[in-house]
């Protein structure tokens, strides 16, 4: 049986509110990875990087689905179902060349 996610009618098309993960291209910080939350737009860093910031999101907004953004690689991932998505032709474009560390 394929795991269901609850939330995948929240997805939307969003507008990427930075180049690189937002708070830590503010702080100086480096990341790993980039995550896209597909309510907003935020950019945020993956749970391998430092500071975890696309996590500290869905905590501080609850909004539950995440985009591999790193480049865009086809996936969403569900905080609350933990349940991976298949975005298929559903990306978000890259603006621009991602800063690999600031």
């Amino acid at each position: 049986m394929r795991p269901v996610c609850s939330h995948t009618g929240g997805i939307l098309r969003v507008h990427p509110s930075a180049l690189g993960c937002e708070e830590c291209l503010k702080i100086g910080s480096e990341w790993v990875h980039l995550r896209l939350c597909r309510h907003c737009g935020h950019v945020g860093c993956c749970d391998d990087s430092p500071h975890r910031h696309a996590r500290a999101h869905f905590h501080a907004t609850g909004h539950p689905i995440i985009e591999g953004y790193d480049p865009p690689e086809g996936w969403g991932w569900c905080f609350v179902d933990k349940v991976m998505l298949d975005l298929g032709e559903d990306t978000t474009p890259q603006n621009g060349p991602i800063p690999r560390y600031v």
